[in-house]
């Protein structure tokens, strides 16, 4: 009787256990690129890392227990091998056009939309057509991103030999450089530049934004055909999230519109040429 008590008890602790565990064992951890890329991600190396990504990974891991959701920090021109190489298993906040053409992968559509905005020094009698003419005006643009006034062709000797630009890794150095009269137009993020005079108020008059747009971004997530969750799945998740409004309270404040995603349309082919 003793023993068969021992084995009883055995058995149900190991019951226990496994119930406990089942939830832990189950979640597969999806690894999402990290690039530095203000307001989305900043500084993803870090401690300090911060960011729209995190704040949409973090709704995502409070939403579900069978993903968890990491930032894997990568660089801008090297997210591509990274993906490749299975090192990453999903780009978020990309464009196909963006240099994925040929990479396989399914393309999810976001329902996210921003846009690249010419920004200049406010000077008197300075208005919007001062924008409609770029030859022989100096540019202030970020290192490794894709300008479409400039075919999305981001090679920084292409676009210091044609555009006269000067390229950094940093918005705010590219908009110091416009009051300081060392450039003439910096591109930017409009997201960012919400965050930019959000944060140094004292400089909203100094600055002329432009009404044109280089370019509208609908943002998109680019899914390795490997990875641990599936283009329909990753989808289903990000629709939870518009419905209950999270999507609206991360990326609405930024000027980021936040639209509906067409049933069936959120995920395209894998990409291949």
């Amino acid at each position: 009787m003793e023993v068969g008590r021992g084995l009883s008890l055995k058995a149900l602790w190991y019951s226990v256990v496994l119930l406990v565990s089942a939830p832990v064992m189950a979640s597969q951890t999806v690894q999402v690129a990290g690039a530095h890329f203000p307001p989305y991600v900043i500084k993803p190396e870090s401690a300090e890392a911060s960011g729209l990504l995190l704040d949409m990974l973090g709704a995502l891991n409070e939403l579900q227990a069978d993903y968890r959701f990491v930032v894997r920090p990568t660089a801008i021109p090297r997210r591509f091998k990274d993906f490749q190489d299975g090192r990453i298993d999903l780009a978020v906040f990309e464009n196909p056009d963006w240099g994925w053409q040929g990479i396989p992968g399914a393309r999810i559509d976001l329902g996210l939309e921003d846009a690249e905005i010419f920004v200049a020094k406010a000077q008197p009698g300075r208005s919007e057509h001062y924008f409609g003419k770029l030859a022989g005006k100096r540019l202030a643009l970020y290192n490794g991103y894709h300008y479409g006034f400039a075919g999305f062709n981001a090679d920084p000797e292409f676009l210091q030999r044609e555009f006269d630009a000067k390229l950094t890794y940093s918005h705010d150095s590219n908009l110091r450089m416009l009051l300081r009269e060392r450039a003439d137009i910096a591109l930017v993020t409009r997201s960012y530049f919400h965050v930019y005079l959000e944060q140094n108020p004292e400089q909203a008059g100094s600055f002329l934004a432009s009404e044109r747009l280089d370019q509208r971004y609908r943002h998109y997530a680019l899914l390795r055909p490997d990875a641990p969750i599936s283009a329909a799945q990753f989808s289903a998740l990000l629709d939870k999230l518009r419905a209950g409004g999270q999507l609206q309270r991360i990326f609405g404040r930024y000027g980021i519109v936040v639209r509906p995603v067409a049933t069936g349309s959120s995920a395209t082919a894998d990409g291949r040429d």
